[in-house]
């Protein structure tokens, strides 16, 4: 079930469009000069808040809240106690002694797909030929039939419900009080099963004529789930329990709250299981690594898309002649990444050099002197005889 479109750009057109590329590509990359640098900035006073909580933290007993450990980091590990029961109230469906419960909704629908192939013509422009196809498929989110190429044929109704999460508002660690969240997002999935009496009290809630059964995990709002129709319906439940878990974080009363640096970095670790306090600032600093070098890969790849943007006009001017234009592109792409590799090492080496200017020129001397020192060893060393001569 597909059909294919075909438009045609003039090389004129392309000439306008590869002009607000260059402002485009332009903006792309001061933005990812902007991202590195900032990204360096992050990555440091991260780094320094980790370790200014790593010398800072204290082992406190879980059994008991002890008044002169108010407004200090501290590390506690223990039994988690739910305080309530987190309930879909819709449904009526809770799960007792969960710290959260996530219900997961999805409908059967048209779902547009299109793949589109460019080839220039003589004279610089390019034909476009698109391909829309439409499938049904399970999906957890609407995919708005509005929108599709072709409506005729490929409504998708408003879906009754969504997914959501429900959590309890806190829970206990011995004598602390931990938010409720924090608690949920370290807990253990498992699905919530689906007894028979739950059935009139989702077809209530939805409102429904369609049949409504379930295998005894999912429930189906479905006349046949083997041969599903569009508008069907699937919701599964799952619980999410946290036996034990550990925290660093400030003490505030009886309750667990973030811990502000002297730099203004907030400091909230936690931990599915038991961990010490030094494992919880090991894996927060793994943590930082990661992340900065996935930003610091992601802004080189941004400023190779705005270099390539801001050069495409060259590749659209060529491309009168196609074979031409293409021996441009790929030019200009190479130039795009050496500029990519200069540009964006330099931006992260200067921001390394403003945040950590000791350690740079600490690692700019050692150079230096490794340097220094190859240079004096070889100068030091007898040059060999020419053929034929004699000492």
């Amino acid at each position: 079930m597909s059909f294919t479109e075909t438009t045609r750009t003039s090389w004129f057109a392309r000439l306008k469009n590869g002009v607000v590329g260059i402002f485009i590509g332009l903006i792309l990359v001061f933005g990812m000069i902007w991202l590195l640098a900032w990204n360096e900035g992050r990555s440091v006073k991260t780094y320094r808040a980790l370790v200014e909580g790593a010398g800072a933290v204290v082992d406190v007993d879980s059994g008991a809240v002890e008044a002169g450990n108010e407004g200090k980091l501290v590390h506690i590990a223990g039994r988690i106690d739910p305080v309530g029961t987190p309930t879909d109230s819709l449904l009526e469906v809770s799960a007792n002694g969960a710290a959260g419960l996530r219900r997961s909704v999805e409908m059967y629908q048209w779902v547009e797909e299109k793949k589109s192939e460019t080839r220039k013509t003589l004279g610089g422009g390019e034909e476009t030929v698109t391909t829309y196809s439409y499938a049904k498929e399970w999906r957890s989110d609407r995919a708005d039939s509005a929108d599709f190429r072709d409506g005729n044929g490929h409504q998708n109704p408003e879906m009754p419900l969504s997914s959501e999460r429900f959590m309890v508002e806190r829970a206990m660690l011995g004598a602390f009080s931990v938010d409720g969240r924090a608690v949920a997002d370290l807990g253990r999935d498992s699905p919530v099963k689906m007894a028979d009496a739950d059935l009139q009290r989702v077809a209530d809630a939805l409102d429904t004529n369609r049949p409504v059964k379930t295998d005894g995990q999912t429930i189906f709002v479905s006349a046949d789930r083997q041969n599903p129709a569009v508008g069907d319906l699937r919701i599964g439940f799952t619980r999410e329990d946290t036996e034990t878990a550990s925290f660093v974080a400030a003490q505030k009363g009886g309750s667990l709250a973030p811990y502000r640096t002297s730099n203004g970095r907030d400091l909230f670790l936690s931990s599915a299981g038991i961990a010490s306090a030094a494992e919880m600032f090991d894996a927060a600093q793994s943590e930082n690594t990661l992340i900065t070098w996935l930003v610091r890969v992601g802004g080189l790849i941004g400023l190779f898309i705005g270099f390539t943007l801001m050069l495409s006009l060259f590749s659209i001017i060529a491309d009168v002649i196609p074979v031409l234009g293409s021996v441009v592109a790929f030019g200009t792409g190479i130039i795009a990444a050496i500029l990519t590799l200069i540009i964006g090492p330099l931006v992260i080496a200067i921001a390394w050099f403003a945040y950590r200017p000791l350690l740079s020129l600490a690692i700019v001397a050692v150079g230096a002197l490794v340097a220094f020192g190859i240079g004096y060893l070889r100068a030091g060393k007898p040059k060999p005889l020419a053929a034929g001569v004699t000492a």
